[in-house]
């Protein structure tokens, strides 16, 4: 339906402007998030593996911040491992108690993380489609 406003102008001689409608609008949003998250992954792993390599060049048996560092990093290791990479996720040689404590600790803060955001999402996408 042509409004008044398009229907003077077009009296008045000027052509008609057809908004041709969007096209792959789902698809290009699809392949950027999926583009984007083998880039956050790739970045993710190679942080790993740059973080990892310098934690173990110490000679001094790894504490509580290492054993920390490697339960964060434990569950985004799973993509590194998959790809090929032996990554530690585990210093068999550690401090004891403290590395194993931090370890525990990093993964439960990790996990509370990104299960975190995943439920925040999940509730969001709820909301979204109880409104609708």
């Amino acid at each position: 339906m042509i409004s008044q406003t398009e229907s003077t102008a077009l009296a008045q001689g000027a052509e008609p402007v057809l908004i041709a409608p969007k096209k792959n609008g789902r698809a290009r949003k699809n392949l950027t998030r999926i583009a984007m998250l083998l880039l956050v992954a790739y970045c993710w792993g190679w942080v790993v593996n740059h973080l990892i390599t310098r934690a173990n060049e110490s000679h001094t048996p790894p504490g509580f911040a290492v054993g920390v560092l490697h339960g964060a990093i434990m569950p985004g290791a799973m993509l590194s491992l998959l790809a090929g990479n032996d990554v530690v996720i585990y210093a068999d040689h550690n401090a004891g108690r403290t590395y194993k404590l931090g370890y525990t600790l990093g993964v439960n803060a990790c996990g509370a993380f990104f299960f975190g955001l995943f439920y925040w999402r999940l509730n969001r996408l709820r909301k979204f489609y109880a409104k609708a």
